[in-house]
């Protein structure tokens, strides 16, 4: 089995900074759209626990659109933003416990080591990083400081997710032997990474690193096993100019959004006008000014460096071995895993957005496992369903039960875990620095391998940690 002391010292952090009664003075860096989850949480059913004392970002207009934010929900005055290279000047000048990192994929590691030599403890959006260099310094760093990182892997939380960990952990289907997990992203969720910064993969590592990070921990909790050799094939087959133009798209605009004075033209499925939702407006064009960032680049033009179509195969140090693919055009969002055992089989399947149905009086919602859609079709409804199978025996289906809010529940169980510390957990959801090491190894390793069209094993990573031992 995996050593799990460092999950537990790591999910044990945010009772460690709020004893006596007093809250968890935080530090938030990144005011993009993940940041608003912990805002809203830190102002609402954590208030009791934790205390945000100051945003920070290179882009002052989006720091103002969350001041705005928490006026509206409540906060007696503004709070302190600070320039992202006075952080460890600003810890340690203030008192922060921690700090919470929602930056840019490329930009996590920097603000991890700095935020735990500074003296706080951190909690950063998946992915941990992006590169094999990366994970070293970060390594280096905890073992260091003897800080704590939490990584947010919110699908962990998800009771779908939850109930088959459920299963594999009750030896109902055997020992496990292997695991063949597909995922697609549709044409509208799936397009977004392709016209926002996680399209160059120096930024984000691509979408093995930055998207499927979350895939890759799920197994790794699932069958409680730490990966050991990676093989991996893909490329960019549908989005990016070249793809565009063996299809006859044609000539196409930069960017989605056109000129204040430019006429209404027929609506492209593939565009994102940012002035046809008032958050995105506010939050990304309204501000452009500042840093020239664009949210709404066209998915057909050049500089896509990151690919669309991905198949891997991981083996891992117990034995078992997953099949692993992710298409990003999919005209339906989900997934599907199978997980075979020595004594049987459990299936999940998962319909987050059945069809993709664009309706000129309502908003196209780009995430569907956070949002909940009813866009459905005839034949393919949205829902989940686990199923168990043992030999020679008939099948039987698993209830789930989701709970109100995004991944049916999973979010609000993360939250409450990160600011109140979580009790006994047997399903050892909480997750930390090593989690996120393990989840990236994959990625990291996958990406090396399609640059050489040969299996990496995961020790020739070299990220500075006994994956399994955890020093």
């Amino acid at each position: 089995m995996v050593n799990t002391a460092e999950t537990t010292s790591a999910a044990a952090a945010a009772q460690a900074t709020a004893k006596d009664g007093g809250k968890t003075r935080i530090a938030l860096i990144g005011t993009g759209g993940r940041s608003e989850m912990y805002i809203r949480a830190i102002y609402g059913k954590h208030a009791d626990t934790a205390e945000l004392v100051a945003f920070s970002d290179v882009n002052p207009g989006r720091v103002e659109f969350y001041q705005k934010l928490i006026q509206q929900l409540g906060a007696p005055g503004p709070v302190a933003s600070f320039d992202p290279a006075d952080l460890t000047a600003f810890i340690q000048a203030n008192g922060i416990g921690r700090i919470i990192v929602t930056t840019p994929d490329y930009t996590h590691a920097d603000y991890i080591v700095e935020g735990l030599r500074a003296g706080a403890d951190v909690v950063v959006e998946k992915p941990l990083t992006i590169d094999a260099e990366s994970c070293r310094r970060i390594v280096e760093a905890v073992h260091e400081t003897g800080r704590n990182v939490v990584v947010t892997f919110n699908y962990r939380y998800s009771p779908r997710n939850s109930a088959l960990k459920e299963i594999i952990k009750s030896g109902v289907i055997g020992k496990v032997t292997s695991v063949d997990f597909s995922w697609v992203l549709d044409t509208v969720h799936g397009a977004d990474y392709f016209r926002r910064w996680h399209r160059d993969k120096k930024n984000s590592g691509g979408l093995l690193i930055h998207k499927a990070s979350h895939h890759f921990d799920l197994v790794n909790w699932w069958i409680d096993d730490v990966p050991e050799r990676v093989f991996a094939s893909g490329g960019l087959k549908f989005y990016g100019d070249q793809n565009a133009a063996e299809r006859g798209l044609g000539p196409r605009p930069e960017r989605g959004t056109p000129d204040a004075d430019a006429p209404a033209g027929p609506k492209d499925p593939f565009t994102l006008d940012l002035r046809e939702d008032e958050r995105l407006k506010a939050l990304f064009l309204d501000n452009e000014h500042y840093d020239g960032y664009r949210r709404d680049q066209d998915v057909f033009t050049a500089g896509i460096t990151i690919e669309d179509n991905l198949a891997l195969v991981v083996e891992y140090q117990g034995g078992p071995r997953l099949s692993y693919s992710l298409n990003a055009h999919s005209p339906w969002e989900g997934y599907r895993v199978a997980v075979n055992g020595t004594e049987g089989r459990a299936e999940l399947e998962v319909v987050e957005r059945a069809a993709v149905v664009h309706s000129a009086d309502r908003k196209t919602v780009v995430d569907p496992s956070a949002t909940p859609v009813k866009e459905e079709d005839a034949v393919r409804r949205n829902g989940e369903r686990l199923v168990v199978q043992r030999h020679w025996e008939a099948a039987y289906e698993v209830p789930i039960v989701n709970g109100e809010g995004g991944h049916g529940g999973g979010d609000e169980l993360l939250l409450s875990d990160l600011f109140n510390g979580p009790g006994e957990d047997p399903l050892g959801r909480p997750s930390g620095y090593l989690d996120g090491l393990r989840s990236v190894s994959v990625g990291i390793a996958g990406n090396r391998s399609l640059e050489t069209s040969l299996p990496v094993r995961v020790q020739d990573l070299d990220l500075g940690v006994d994956l399994r031992r955890g020093r």
